[in-house]
């Protein structure tokens, strides 16, 4: 605040915008961290200080082989949804694209993209097709 400059850059999810089945929590903690981060860059506009909020949709990682089950035991399981994601090199190189913009939010991933836009524009379209999705 002193320097009258900065960025903070959080890597939140989609699933801030979009909650998803057997994600709740994971969503609730997402979803804070939306409000918070928007209320900074409201708190510290006249700092100078940017936020971007970065809402990847599902990068092809480990993170579901790693995920704890309800019991506390290991998934160790791959996702579907998460092995057919965006490359975790895009996914990096579309994250430094939108810091270096300076943008208010980074979507990661077409899908990413879609979803959220449906929610903000159509949500009793995205419910019924989030609801198909799942029992697939």
């Amino acid at each position: 605040m002193k320097s009258q400059s900065g960025h903070f850059v959080v890597v939140t999810s989609a699933t801030g915008y979009v909650g998803t089945q057997l994600r709740s929590s994971y969503a609730a903690s997402k979803h804070a961290l939306h409000g918070f981060f928007d209320s900074l860059r409201l708190e510290h506009v006249n700092d100078h200080i940017d936020v971007t909020i970065v809402c990847p949709g599902f990068v092809k990682t480990d993170i579901s082989l790693n995920a704890f089950e309800g019991s506390g035991e290991l998934h160790k399981k791959m996702d579907p949804k998460t092995e057919k994601g965006t490359d975790p090199t895009v996914c990096a190189y579309d994250i430094l694209c939108g810091i270096a913009a300076r943008k208010h939010e980074v979507y990661v991933g077409h899908l990413a993209s879609v979803v959220i836009y449906l929610r903000r524009f159509c949500p009793k379209l995205l419910y019924r097709f989030l609801l198909r999705s799942q029992s697939a």
